[in-house]
C-alpha cells in the first residue's frame, strides 16, 4: 500500500483522501454472503437510451438520435453499449462499447460506475458522451426496487426528424399501388417436410392385357403437392427396370390433348404496352386480372383415397391400398374410416406338394432330407443359438441326470445300476454304468452319447423320426434305448432343482398342475382326508414322514401321479433338514480358499455391510450380500457362497452379516481342517449311489390342506 493511500488513526481517512467505494454496491443479504462472480453470475441489467449525435456536413439533417441498449453486468460492474441495426441506414451499428468498467467523469474519474448511479429519466457520461436512459425491462426494474431504489417513470423516446419527415416519404412513395401476388410455400414446406403418403397403384396396361394389371407405387409428397410413381416388377417379367414410370412433379388432373409451348403456364401475365420501339425494347406491365391465362388443376391430397381412379397423363390407375402412415393422416385430417383395400391380384396357384423320397438308411435322416431339398448337398444346420445358452457355463452344466436301472427279471441285470444324462444343449443322452465288485461286469461307458429314437417307428419313411427330449425323461419313467429298457428311480439336486425352475417344460414339476389334479380326486373327500391326516399325527406336529405321505398320494389317485410328481409335492412341502448342508465343512473349505488366494479384507468387508445396513439391524436381503461378496471378488464358487448366505438366513430371508463375516474371518475364527484318509480312494459322485434316501424326511401336510380344501374354519 502506498503512503498516500495509507488512512489515518483507527482507519479513519486524511484530510486530503478520498475514500473509495466498494467493488460492488448491494444491500447486505441473510446468512452467508457469497462473492458477486456467484451471486450474480449470468444476470444482466438492460436499459433502453439514446444520445444525440450531430451532423456537420449534411444539409437535410443537422443531428441524429440513435437508440441504444446499455447492458450492466452485477458480478463485476462492467457496461456495455449496444445500438441495434437500422436497415440501410449507412451506418456503422453494434457494438458501441464494449463490455469493460467505465469510469465516472471529471472529477470523479478514479471511481467507476455501479448500479447505484443507473435509473430511468436520467442521464450518463461515458466518455463525454451524454446517453438519456428512458427506460429499462421489467427484470431490471424488480431488481432495482429490491435494491431499494425508488424508480422513475418511464420517458418518451424521440424520433430522428430525418427518418420521420423525409425517409419515410421516400419508402412510402416506392411501395406499389397494386402488390405483387404472392406464392409463399416455406409454410408448407416447413411443417411437411419429409412427411410422403404412399399408395399401390393398379394399371392395365392395353399393350399387354393377358399379363395382368401392372402393380405401382405412388408417392405424395406433402410439401410441395407433388408425385412420383416407381414401377413394381416382378420376377422374370421381361421389362426394363427405369428408375421412375414418373418424374417427381405436380400431376394436372386433366392431361391436355395438345403438347403446350413452354411458358403458356405460368405464375403471373404480362401485358405489352407499346410494342417494340426503335431501339427493339418493349414496355410490359403485370396483368392483375390475368387476362387470358390457362389454369390447371393438379392432383391434390383430398382427391387421392383407395378406389378412386387417377389419370396420369392418359393412363387410368385405380389406388388399391396405401400403408399406415397414410392412413393415419387421413384419418385425422378427413375422418376417413374406411381403408378397405381393392383387390387386383390374381392369387397365386397353389405350390405343388414336393413328395420327399423315404430313407434309404445312409447317413442320418437330417443329412438324407437336405440332399433331396437342395442341388448341391449341404450338411443341415444346428441351433447354434440353442447351444450357446445351454451350454455349460461356469456351475451352471446345463446337464439332467437319472438314476436307471434295467426292465428285466434276470437276477444278474436286474441289480445293475446307470446313470443316464440329458444334455439340454443338444439333446443327446449318454449312459454309464455303475462299477461294483465282484459282479464280473466291467461297467463305466454304456451307451455313446448322441441322439437317441423312440422305440416303435419305421425306419425306412419320409418323415423325420422322434427322438427323446427332456420332458420325456423324469423319475418313474420307463424308457427303451435301443432294445435297452430302463427305469429312471432318481435324479440329482440339480435335475430336480431345473426342472422345477422351468416348471412350464416339464409338466412333471409344476407344482401348480399337480395340485389341480390332486384337487380334482380328493375335493369330494376333504373331511375324510383331514381325519387320516389327524389319527396318523396324534401329537399334532403337522408334519408326516415322507413315505407316509408317499403312500396317501398313491392310494387316494389310484398310482395316476409318476414318482416324479411326488416327489416334487414333497419337496415342495418338505421340512428341510438343517443338517442336510455342514456350515463346518463348508466354512473349512472356505478358509482354505482365503488363506491359498491371501484374502485378508475382512474388516472392510463388514464396514460395507454397516454401510449398507440402514437401519443398523445386522441383517441384510440375501441379494445385497450376495452383491456385496461379488465385489470384493471372493475366491469362493457361486454354490458355495450362495449356500454360506443361506446358512446365516433367518425365517425372513435376512442375512446376519455379523456372522457371516466372522465365520469368513479365518484369523479371528480358526476351524480345524477336515481330516484326510490316506490311500487311495475311489472317486464316486453323490447323485451315482442308487437308490438313494427320500427328498426329504418330513412332510406339512396342513398346508397341502390348505391349498387343495382353503383353510379349516
Amino acid at each position: 500500500m502506498l503512503f498516500e493511500e495509507k488512512p489515518g488513526i483507527g482507519g479513519q481517512p486524511l484530510l486530503d483522501q478520498r475514500p473509495k467505494p466498494k467493488y460492488t454496491e448491494f444491500p447486505d443479504g441473510m446468512g452467508s454472503n457469497p462473492p458477486a462472480w456467484i451471486a450474480f453470475d449470468k444476470q444482466v441489467l438492460c436499459f433502453h437510451a439514446y444520445f444525440e449525435e450531430e451532423v456537420p456536413d449534411k444539409n437535410q439533417e443537422l443531428y441524429r438520435i440513435r437508440h441504444c441498449k446499455i447492458y450492466f453486468y452485477p458480478e463485476d460492474d462492467t457496461i456495455q453499449v449496444t445500438e441495434p441495426h437500422v436497415l440501410n441506414s449507412g451506418i456503422d451499428q453494434g457494438t458501441i462499447l464494449r463490455r469493460h468498467r467505465i469510469p465516472l467523469p471529471p472529477p470523479h474519474e478514479d471511481q467507476f460506475y455501479t448500479i447505484l448511479h443507473f435509473n430511468i429519466n436520467i442521464e450518463v457520461n461515458f466518455y463525454s458522451r451524454i446517453f438519456k436512459i428512458v427506460d429499462c425491462d421489467l427484470y431490471t426494474k424488480n431488481f432495482l426496487k429490491k435494491m431499494g431504489v425508488r424508480v422513475n417513470p418511464p420517458g418518451t423516446r424521440p424520433h430522428d426528424p430525418y427518418i420521420t419527415q423525409r425517409r419515410q416519404r421516400i419508402l412510402e412513395s416506392t411501395n406499389p399501388v397494386r402488390p405483387y401476388e404472392r406464392f409463399d410455400t416455406l409454410k408448407q414446406f416447413l411443417e411437411y417436410d419429409g412427411q410422403v403418403l404412399g399408395f399401390t397403384c393398379a394399371w392395365n396396361d392395353p399393350e399387354c392385357l393377358h399379363y395382368g394389371p401392372r402393380e405401382l407405387v405412388l408417392r405424395y409428397y406433402l410439401a410441395d403437392d407433388t408425385i412420383d410413381i416407381r414401377e413394381v416388377l416382378p420376377e422374370n417379367s421381361g421389362r426394363d427396370v427405369v428408375p421412375y414410370f414418373l418424374k417427381r412433379d405436380k400431376l394436372p388432373k386433366d392431361a391436355p390433348t395438345e403438347m403446350l409451348q413452354p411458358g403458356t403456364i405460368t405464375n403471373y401475365t404480362l401485358l405489352n404496352v407499346l410494342g417494340k420501339s426503335e431501339r427493339n425494347k418493349g414496355y410490359y406491365i403485370r396483368d392483375t386480372l390475368q387476362t387470358g391465362a390457362v389454369r390447371q388443376e393438379f392432383y391434390k391430397d383430398c382427391d387421392l383415397k383407395i378406389g378412386a381412379v387417377i389419370n396420369v397423363w392418359g393412363r387410368k390407375m385405380v389406388i388399391c391400398d396405401c400403408d399406415e402412415f397414410t392412413k393415419e393422416y387421413y384419418r385425422k385430417k378427413y375422418g376417413t374410416v374406411d381403408f378397405t383395400p381393392v383387390q387386383f391380384k390374381t392369387p397365386p396357384p397353389p405350390e405343388p406338394e414336393k413328395p420327399v423320397p423315404p430313407y434309404n438308411g445312409f447317413g442320418s435322416e437330417e443329412d438324407s432330407l437336405i440332399s433331396c431339398k437342395k442341388l448341391l448337398p449341404q450338411a443341415p444346420l444346428k441351433d447354434y443359438r440353442k447351444f450357446l445358452v445351454k451350454d455349460r457355463y461356469g456351475m451352471e452344466s446345463n446337464t439332467l441326470r437319472f438314476g436307471a436301472k434295467f426292465i428285466t427279471e434276470d437276477p444278474i441285470d436286474k441289480d445293475r445300476k446307470f446313470v443316464i444324462s440329458y444334455f439340454l444343449s443338444d439333446d443327446t443322452i449318454s449312459v454309464f454304468e455303475y462299477t461294483e465288485r465282484n459282479t464280473g461286469i466291467p461297467g463305466g461307458r454304456f451307451l455313446e452319447r448322441g441322439r437317441i429314437k423312440k422305440p416303435g417307428q419305421e425306419l425306412f419313411k419320409s418323415e423325420l423320426s422322434e427322438y427323446y427330449k427332456a420332458h420325456d425323461l423324469f423319475v418313474g419313467a420307463r424308457v427303451c434305448f435301443h432294445g435297452h429298457s430302463f427305469l429312471l428311480v432318481d435324479a440329482d439336486e440339480y435335475t430336480f432343482s431345473y426342472m422345477e425352475k422351468n416348471a412350464n417344460e416339464f409338466p412333471v414339476a409344476d407344482v401348480g398342475v399337480l395340485l389341480m389334479r390332486l384337487k380334482d380326486k380328493t375335493e369330494s373327500r376333504s373331511k375324510e382326508i383331514r381325519k387320516t391326516f389327524a389319527t396318523t399325527d396324534p401329537e399334532q406336529t403337522n408334519v408326516i414322514d415322507y413315505d407316509t405321505f408317499r403312500n396317501w398320494i398313491v392310494s387316494v389317485t389310484g398310482g395316476a401321479f409318476s414318482e416324479h410328481e411326488i416327489m416334487t409335492l414333497g419337496r415342495h412341502y418338505g421340512v428341510r433338514d438343517d443338517c442336510q448342508t455342514d456350515l463346518t465343512f463348508l466354512l473349512a473349505g472356505a478358509h482354505e480358499k482365503l488363506k491359498k488366494n491371501g484374502f485378508e479384507n475382512f474388516d472392510q468387508l463388514s464396514a460395507v455391510f454397516v454401510y449398507y445396513d440402514r437401519e443398523k439391524c445386522g441383517v441384510l436381503p440375501y441379494e445385497t450380500c450376495r452383491t456385496i461378496c461379488k465385489s470384493f471378488r471372493l475366491p469362493l464358487s457361486d454354490e458355495v457362497l450362495e449356500t454360506l448366505l443361506t446358512g446365516y438366513e433367518d425365517d425372513q430371508k435376512q442375512v446376519n452379516y455379523h456372522m457371516f463375516v466372522h465365520g469368513l474371518n479365518w484369523r479371528e475364527n480358526q476351524i480345524r481342517p477336515v481330516p484326510t484318509v490316506k490311500g487311495r480312494i475311489k472317486k464316486q459322485s453323490d447323485w451315482s449311489q442308487i437308490p438313494t434316501c427320500p427328498p426329504v424326511k418330513m412332510v406339512k401336510y396342513l398346508p397341502l390342506l390348505d391349498d387343495l380344501f382353503g383353510k379349516e374354519e
